[in-house]
């Protein structure tokens, strides 16, 4: 089957719309579509045009989300994942993404509570430990940090997020080799750990 590129699938949605005006799905699939494209302004308005057709489509929330998260619009983003939940409770995506915005706000507390429902919704939602883990760090909750750090490993060996975290809380706890070897695998995954978290690290190491 070829594969067909972004600009072709919304070619062929377009013409499906002239059948179908208002469905709410292919204007969702435009969007998605537009959003591949990078071209933000014609991935709102078909998400928003979704929406209008049919209310119930939580990703459309969830993408829209994510654009106001990439205008860095933090308030747009918690809005529209508080939409989503609402529309589909259990869907775990707008629930891990409100506890990012709480975390980007330093509100830990909350952070934690939305990402334990996400998990508690799916329970191999990689991007939701990792965020946990990070909360537990910046509430000081070292062991937390890498006991959940560890859990966000298990379900994907490759999450350099996970393992810089880990790194982190090493740090804290005065396990200087542990960390290196954390930050070690992070960047075998291709995350980039902070040039001054590994000039910290080498000082301290040096010092023995």
């Amino acid at each position: 089957m070829i594969k067909m590129t972004p600009d072709e699938q919304i070619a062929q949605l377009k013409q499906r719309l002239k059948n179908d005006p208002e469905c709410g799905i292919t204007h969702y699939n435009i969007g998605v579509n537009y959003m591949v494209k990078r071209d933000f302004e014609n991935a709102k308005k078909y998400l928003k045009e979704a929406i209008r057709k049919n209310p119930d489509i939580a990703e459309a929330y969830v993408q829209l989300g994510g654009i106001a998260m990439n205008e860095g619009n933090l308030d747009g983003c918690y809005s529209y994942n508080e939409m989503a939940s609402k529309v589909r409770h259990r869907f775990a995506v707008p629930h891990g993404n409100m506890g990012f915005v709480h975390l980007q706000r330093g509100d830990v507390d909350k952070a934690i509570g939305a990402l334990k429902r996400a998990i508690s919704y799916d329970p191999k939602f990689v991007q939701a430990h990792a965020t946990l883990g990070s909360a537990y760090l910046m509430q000081g909750d070292i062991d937390g940090c890498i006991a959940q750090s560890d859990k966000t490993i298990e379900l994907e060996p490759k999450f350099g997020p996970a393992y810089n975290n880990m790194g982190l809380a090493y740090m804290e706890k005065k396990e200087f080799s542990k960390a290196k070897e954390c930050f070690n695998k992070a960047a075998e995954t291709g995350y980039e750990v902070a040039p001054e978290v590994l000039s910290e690290l080498e000082e301290n190491l040096k010092k023995g």
